[in-house]
This record gives structure tokens, C-alpha cells and sequence, in this order.
């Protein structure tokens, strides 16, 4: 179709715009396997063609036309690195528009250039945390705040939230953001920053694609440290495990990264770093129990080389403090590439052992202080810890690093500090869409999230643990409304799925009116983000 006949198609009383292959002189793609695909690999869903900009301008010219045909059905999905898990990236019938086929736009800023009053990069919405460690290493600055996984994009990572072991420190990475360039559900190329466009510009922040597309972010840089004192200590108490990570969290003048997990078995060490003990064994060699769930923290201590010695004080007196588990305290030392970059060599951990490219039913909670023993509890009688494949991630967070006009959720108590759980389950190479045991798998979730959440999802479901043999273990027979009953925990998830509007609303609790109303203002036809399953795309069924 050429640009002439596209606009006479736009002028015309008449709507002609019914597909995807409708939609011009834009390099667009027939549909693949790719922009089925995701991390997760629970949900497929083909859209009808692929989109792969040149430029910003020809994804507000898409917009643009679908958002001015009242009769088109289509949907659009952003699609950054493909880390999903439930498919949020996908847009079936619709288009994926492939953010990576952007032009990579990387500018690093010292402060004092311009009048923001820190260093800063400007990055494209497509760029991954990676490409922007590396090029802002060149210039001995860093972002502040990361996720555990640095081969996420940018915009993919804004539009939830961005936590890891710094979250407590600097907050999420969505707090650490000065301008968006965003295209509206209109096709409206806006940029914005909390004193300009602001209800975009903190809508979009933990929007979750639903009111706009990032296409370049401006993100907060430090001085960046060059060496990281690296420990892990180990614990067979929980409520010393959480006791102890909230001091830490509260030192946050002298610590600089903490985290948590399970060990639950062999699978919950291996691979994560070539830097400790990789083997359940050290632990039954030191304890002379092989049957207890154990914990650990891991704190990393920043050095910058003007201030050395001082970090080994700090470090030592830090770690006197600790009531762990005396024989199991490990130290090592690492660049700071190399520990931003450490879940790399889980990846290829993972790998090696067939275990990345297959099902990855996650499960994400902010959970409240108060709460975490119980959840905790709830996670242990719900899951295998003998067959489980996969971390499961346990620590704290403070609130008051968070901003309340975001669109990110948070549990509704007041309580300053608060706790983030991953549940990072691989499933078996077998363990494909539709099978029992994967489907056991995201039940197990579902009961986990109803207890925690109130949101009942399912009724009388039965729970299957799997284990690796392809034997399927009864656990309970339980209904939403008993587990609402017996648990309601406050929790609210992270990298939400909910499928139900009733659901995403109570999710949302007192934030969802203002969600709705920026949905109405940004993307009225809601056509951003079907993947989500929030809103139905809104057209008009006659001519």
C-alpha cells in the first residue's frame, strides 16, 4: 500500500483498516515462533505480524492508524528482551513490534553538563541493562539500581518495576528515572518527567505496557565502584535469617546489596557462583543435618579507591553482627562487572544442563513484614523442597524508596519494610504447555497466591507435586474460598497475570481508579498490551 493511498484510507469516511498487513509502508514481518515465545513458555500466542521499527516515528504512525480505525480489532505489544512469563508480551491476532530493531541510542552524561543535577545516560526503550552497564563503565559511572538479570531491556524493566539487592538502598529502578520518551496507545510521541506530562510519566513507571511504549529513558548514574567484597552466610533459623536482613537493610549507609534464599536441596546452589560452595554436602558437613530447609544472606560491600581500608572495617564489624551460623560464612572479592553480571553463570549453568529453554512457571510476591513467616510456611506446605528445581529468593525492601504515584503495587499496610519472594521454578525438558505436571506446577502458584493475595482463582483443586521421575504426588484437595479462610496475607504480586478484571482490581485495591483513568486518558481504545489480560480492545462492531 503506498503512503497515497494510505491517507486517503485515513481521510475516508470509510474504515479499511481490519488487519495488520493493512497497515502501510512499515517493515513489517508475517508472523514467527518468536513473538509466540517467551521465557516462560506457558502461554503461545501468534500475533499476526511483526513489526520492526526503524525509527520511533513509524511505531506512532502504526498507532496512529489503528487508534483512527473505530472498526479495527487490533491489538499492539511491545516485545524488549522476551523475558516474560505469562505471555504480557504477546498479542494474539495482533502486533508485536520488536523493540530491539531500534537504533541503539546510548549517551552517557556527567554531572554538571546539564541542568538535572546528576550523571545520567539516555538509553533507548530497547537497549538491555547490559549494553548500558558496560558503556557507562567506560566512563567510570553506573546506574544505581538493577535487577538481578542484566539481559532485560530498559523499557521492559520500567514497565514493572526493576528490584534486586540494591531495591533497599536506592529503591526500585523505576525510581531512578528523570525523563521517558513514551508513544501513547494514540500513536502521540510524548516526552515526560515528573514536572512535565507527569500522570505519564509515573503512569508508565510499573504501567505494565498499558498506557504507553518506552522508547528512551533517562536513568540515574553514580560513581561506580570497581571492586565488590562479596559473603554469603548460611542459617537454620528463619526468624534469625530475616531478623538479620533487616539490620542490614537498615545499615544502608554501609551495606550495599542484600538478598536472600532457600536451600532447599542440591538444585538450590548449583551453579550460582563459581565463588562459594556450589554443593549441598559442605552444609550436611557442617550441621549433621541433611533434612532441614536452611537460608542464606548474601551482602556485598562496595569499594571505591579512595576508600578501602574503610570497607574492611565496615565488612568486619558488619559481620560480627550476624547471629548465622559461625562455620558457614564465605567471603571473595569481585569486580563489579563481574558481580552485576553473576546470574550469568546460572544462565549457563542452566544451560549446560538443558534447563533454560524450557518452562519457567515463576511466582513473584511482595509480601508484608508481618507476614512473611506465614507465607513462608504456606510456601513449604504447597511445594516439594526435595524435587523443587530453582531458587526461591527471600528479602527485604523499604517502602519509603518507593514512589506512591507510580503505577508499581505494593501491600496496602504500613509497615516500612516489606519483603519480595521469587519463586524461580525450571521445569523438566518434559515438562511442556498442557502436561500434568506443569499444569501442577501453576496450581501450586495459584493456591500460594490465593492464600496470600484474597483473590480466589480456582475452586476444588486438587494440588499434584511432580517430581523429576514423572510421578505425580497428592498433596490437597482445597477450593479458593477455603484457602481465602484459612490465609489472606496481605501479599500482592509482582510481574502480576490475572486474567479477570475483578482480579486486577482488587490487585490494584486503592490505586485501580487512577489505573483506569490513565488507561482512559493514554489508550482509550485500549490497544497497548493485550498480553496483560486487563483490558478488552474497545472497537465498534457495525459499520
Amino acid at each position: 500500500m503506498s503512503v497515497l493511498f494510505l491517507l486517503i484510507a485515513l481521510c475516508s469516511p470509510f474504515n479499511f483498516i481490519q488487519s495488520p498487513m493493512d497497515f502501510g509502508p512499515l517493515n513489517f514481518l508475517q508472523t514467527s515462533d518468536s513473538a509466540a515465545i517467551d521465557f516462560g513458555r506457558i502461554f503461545f500466542n501468534s500475533p499476526s505480524a511483526i513489526l520492526q521499527p526503524n525509527s520511533v516515528d513509524e511505531i506512532s504512525l502504526l498507532l496512529k492508524f489503528i487508534s483512527l480505525s473505530s472498526y479495527s480489532k487490533v491489538t499492539v505489544a511491545a516485545r524488549g528482551a522476551g523475558h516474560s512469563i505469562h505471555g504480557q508480551a504477546q498479542a494474539p491476532n495482533g502486533i508485536v513490534i520488536e523493540m530491539d530493531s531500534l537504533p541503539l541510542s546510548l549517551k552517557i552524561h556527567r554531572k554538571g553538563k546539564r541542568d538535572e543535577g546528576y550523571s545520567y545516560a539516555d538509553v533507548s526503550g530497547g537497549a538491555l541493562w547490559i549494553e548500558v552497564l558496560r558503556e557507562s563503565l567506560k566512563h567510570g559511572l553506573a546506574p544505581r539500581s538493577w535487577t538481578d538479570y542484566l539481559y532485560l531491556s530498559v523499557g521492559g524493566t520500567l514497565s514493572n518495576a526493576g528490584i534486586s539487592g540494591q531495591t533497599f538502598k536506592h529503591g526500585p529502578q523505576i525510581s531512578n528515572v528523570l525523563k521517558l520518551d513514551v508513544i501513547t496507545g494514540t500513536g502521540e510521541i510524548v516526552r515526560c518527567s515528573p514536572s512535565k506530562r507527569a500522570e505519564l510519566f509515573y503512569g508508565v513507571l510499573g504501567g505494565l505496557g498499558q498506557f504507553g511504549i518506552i522508547t528512551s529513558a533517562r536513568i540515574v548514574l553514580e560513581d561506580a565502584p570497581h571492586k565488590v567484597k562479596w559473603v554469603r552466610a548460611f542459617y537454620d533459623d528463619f526468624g534469625a535469617f530475616t531478623e538479620d536482613q533487616e539490620m542490614l537493610v537498615s545499615m544502608a549507609d554501609k551495606v550495599d546489596y542484600v538478598e536472600g534464599f532457600m536451600v532447599l536441596n542440591e538444585q538450590s546452589l548449583e551453579g550460582a557462583s563459581v565463588a562459594f560452595p556450589s554443593h549441598f554436602h559442605f552444609i550436611a558437613s557442617n550441621t549433621n543435618n541433611t533434612s532441614q530447609v536452611y537460608y542464606c544472606v548474601e551482602i556485598a560491600f562496595y569499594y571505591y579507591s579512595q576508600k578501602a581500608s574503610h570497607v574492611e572495617k565496615v565488612a568486619k564489624e558488619t559481620l560480627r553482627k550476624l547471629d548465622c551460623i559461625p562455620s558457614l560464612v564465605y567471603e571473595t572479592e569481585v569486580s563489579y562487572f563481574d558481580f552485576l553480571n553473576r546470574v550469568s553463570a546460572e544462565e549457563a549453568n542452566l544451560r549446560a544442563r538443558g534447563l533454560w529453554e524450557v518452562a519457567h512457571p515463576w511466582l513473584n510476591m511482595f509480601v508484608p513484614r508481618s507476614q512473611i513467616k506465614a507465607f513462608k510456611d504456606l510456601l513449604l506446605q504447597t511445594i516439594s523442597p526435595d524435587h523443587f528445581e530453582g531458587p526461591i529468593l527471600i528479602y527485604p525492601i523499604r517502602r519509603d524508596k518507593w514512589n506512591g504515584n507510580t503505577s508499581a503495587v505494593l501491600p496496602e499496610d504500613k509497615e516500612n519494610i516489606l519483603y519480595i519472594v521469587g519463586m524461580l521454578r525450571s521445569a523438566s525438558p518434559q515438562c511442556v504447555s498442557e502436561s500434568p505436571c506443569l499444569q501442577s506446577y501453576l496450581q501450586q502458584n495459584n493456591k500460594i497466591t490465593e492464600g496470600a493475595t484474597s483473590i480466589s482463582l480456582h475452586s476444588n483443586s486438587k494440588i499434584q507435586i511432580a517430581d523429576p521421575n514423572g510421578q505425580d504426588h497428592e498433596l490437597e484437595t482445597i477450593s479458593g474460598s477455603d484457602s481465602l479462610k484459612r490465609s489472606d496475607l496481605g501479599g500482592k504480586l509482582y510481574l502480576s497475570y490475572y486474567s479477570e478484571e475483578e482480579h486486577w482490581k482488587k490487585h490494584f485495591g486503592g490505586k485501580w481508579e487512577r489505573f483506569l483513568a490513565r488507561k482512559k486518558m493514554f489508550d482509550p481504545l485500549q490497544i497497548l498490551a493485550p498480553g496483560q489480560r486487563i483490558f478488552k480492545r474497545k472497537y465498534s462492531a457495525h459499520l
